[in-house]
């Protein structure tokens, strides 16, 4: 049973979202084409230039022949000054065959991490959070002396060495069958710290959603608010941010939005594709479970990298600032900053995150000086497995060039 913070959670999560399910109404579905940018009026500047002729073949490419065995749909806005591209692709659903609606929502899975992020260094900013303080220090009764090492830098920038928590299943299958189970972010946190810790503090770096986990609750701490009012606060509601939306413990996606199927073993034994629009996020909580769409994470990943919401300066660079330690994992050099990972792809340098739930697939992605950006949503059928999906990698590759 939920605990009465986690009901507390969804409340106020649900009065969050009556002030985004009124937002603007899709507009029918269109082919791939590309359009002008609409920034909005706050940021208002000469409308950049169309992409190219080699770019527009190149993504119209990466997303044709949808739906297909890897995605049903997919959905991606180009941007920067080397020029705009839009384009959708696929079906709303295998039901209807209908168009997908290109200005949907969707899941945007660990792209979630990096409004967490922001938020905890625009808090720095205003003194509310010190990096280099312990997390035990802001939540002593829930994190235990073993993880008393861990800052809140670590939490963010995944070298905290705090393993995942249980969860009551292993296979997709099993996460189908609890897709309505509501989990509390402070048990989540006991799971996880009643284990050994996987290295030092600062030694090493695992991708995981339980430093963003911890560092939610820090919020919630400092400021005597929810974690999504605070996001709604800072973030959200300053850029304009309509469509964007945490769902607590509903587990639908309100609002125009494309189905999103996945690939498992049905009931009568065989394999293929079942609807999992419908599936509750609690698990991701502030790793993982907001909603939105490719005009608000454009919206959001350009003012990110302008410095509009992180201020210019030290506490902004922290999410360029990849650690000098290597994966707990495959020991290679590590790849994540403060919310933002690094790739190198065409020969340059990338910043993004990508992000996984069932059925979906997303990516917000930009050159450091803005450039060129590059949001999509892909309806993959294999999402969260152990390699990239074809067609998420596909758009990667046509908005950037191939990995270095």
């Amino acid at each position: 049973m939920p605990s009465s913070k986690s009901t507390a959670r969804a409340l106020i999560a649900a009065a969050l979202l009556l002030g985004v399910a009124a937002g603007p109404t899709a507009l029918p579905a269109t082919a791939a084409t590309a359009t002008a940018d609409t920034a909005p009026a706050w940021s208002r500047s000469p409308s950049p230039p169309q992409a190219d002729a080699d770019l527009a073949t190149a993504m119209e490419a990466a997303i044709a022949g949808l739906p297909s065995a890897d995605a049903t749909a997919a959905l991606m806005r180009v941007g920067g000054s080397e020029g705009v591209w839009r384009g959708s692709s696929g079906v709303h659903d295998l039901a209807t065959d209908r168009a997908a609606d290109p200005q949907g929502r969707f899941r945007a899975g660990s792209v979630t991490k990096v409004f967490t992020a922001a938020l905890v260094l625009r808090l720095a900013a205003e003194g509310k959070v010190d990096l280099d303080r312990s997390a035990r220090s802001y939540l002593p009764e829930l994190v235990p002396a073993s993880y008393g090492g861990v800052t809140v830098r670590q939490l963010l920038n995944h070298t905290h060495g705090i393993p995942a928590p249980d969860f009551p299943w292993t296979t997709v299958e099993g996460a189908y069958a609890n897709r309505f189970r509501v989990h509390d972010p402070e048990e989540m946190v006991r799971s996880a710290t009643a284990k050994e810790r996987e290295f030092a503090p600062g030694e090493r770096q695992h991708y995981l959603n339980i430093g963003y986990t911890v560092a939610a609750l820090i919020v919630e701490r400092v400021t005597g608010d929810s974690y999504e009012d605070q996001v709604a606060r800072h973030v959200l509601r300053p850029l304009g941010l309509r469509d964007t939306y945490f769902p607590g413990a509903d587990p639908r996606i309100v609002g125009p939005h494309n189905h999103g199927y996945q690939r498992m073993t049905l009931d009568d034994g065989t394999t293929g594709l079942r609807d999992v629009t419908v599936w509750g996020v609690t698990d991701g909580w502030a790793a993982g479970d907001i909603v939105s769409t490719t005009a608000d994470l454009e919206r959001f990943t350009k003012a990110l990298f302008r410095g509009r919401v992180v201020p210019r300066g030290p506490l902004l660079e922290e999410m360029f600032t990849v650690p000098d330690v290597t994966d707990h994992t495959t020991g290679k050099p590590a790849e994540y900053a403060v919310g933002l990972a690094r790739k190198v792809l065409g020969g340059r340098e990338v910043w993004g995150k990508t992000g996984g739930r069932w059925g979906y697939n997303s990516a917000i992605a930009s050159t450091r000086d803005g450039s060129r950006t590059l949001v999509y949503s892909v309806n993959s059928t294999d999402a969260k497995g152990s390699t990239m999906n074809k067609v998420a990698m596909n758009v990667m590759v046509a908005a950037y060039g191939m990995p270095s």
